[in-house]
């Protein structure tokens, strides 16, 4: 399985299926740049991570949002917390070249071209909760990819950002 799988089943972040697999927590190999999850071991971490914590409830606090990789930012009476990998906290993968450029990419878990892959990089441009209304909200970028439209990739980045707080 993939590493959007993987997280979703684990209920965990990308981030952790990959340093997970680097560290050797779980059995999974690379192939052409990606990773490939043994499922057979990622049920049995699972099963470990459940003995040890019980269920607790979601609670989006300012400390679970730093937790999970937000930039608090204050001035003139505002207080937010701010995001600088919406694309990457909805879905998006990508490797790259030496130069820069992106040499393959998918969306949550699908194979997609690198230019839809710019598009969906590029389709929000600031993603920030706001602790004054207790909301997530977005300024949209100017690209659209035909893979997901600017409020799709909002809505898959939120649930990111929840998936990753439920994992801490």
């Amino acid at each position: 399985m993939n590493t959007i799988t993987a997280a979703t089943e684990a209920h965990v972040t990308v981030a952790t299926i990959r340093t997970w697999a680097r560290r050797g927590v779980i059995a999974a190999t690379k192939a052409a740049g990606r990773w490939v999850i043994n499922a057979a071991s990622l049920a049995r971490r699972i099963a470990i991570g459940a003995m040890k914590r019980p269920a607790r409830p979601l609670t989006v606090t300012i400390d679970t949002l730093l937790a999970v990789g937000g930039n608090r930012w204050q001035r003139g009476g505002m207080d937010r917390i701010y995001f600088s990998n919406p694309a990457e906290l909805a879905g998006l993968e990508t490797s790259h070249y030496k130069s820069g450029n992106i040499a393959g990419a998918t969306w949550q878990g699908e194979s997609i071209s690198n230019s839809q892959a710019y598009k969906l990089a590029g389709s929000i441009d600031k993603l920030w909760y706001d602790t004054a209304d207790g909301q997530f909200h977005a300024r949209f970028g100017y690209d659209e990819s035909r893979e997901a439209s600017r409020a799709e990739v909002f809505t898959a980045a939120v649930t990111g950002i929840r998936t990753a707080i439920a994992a801490l």
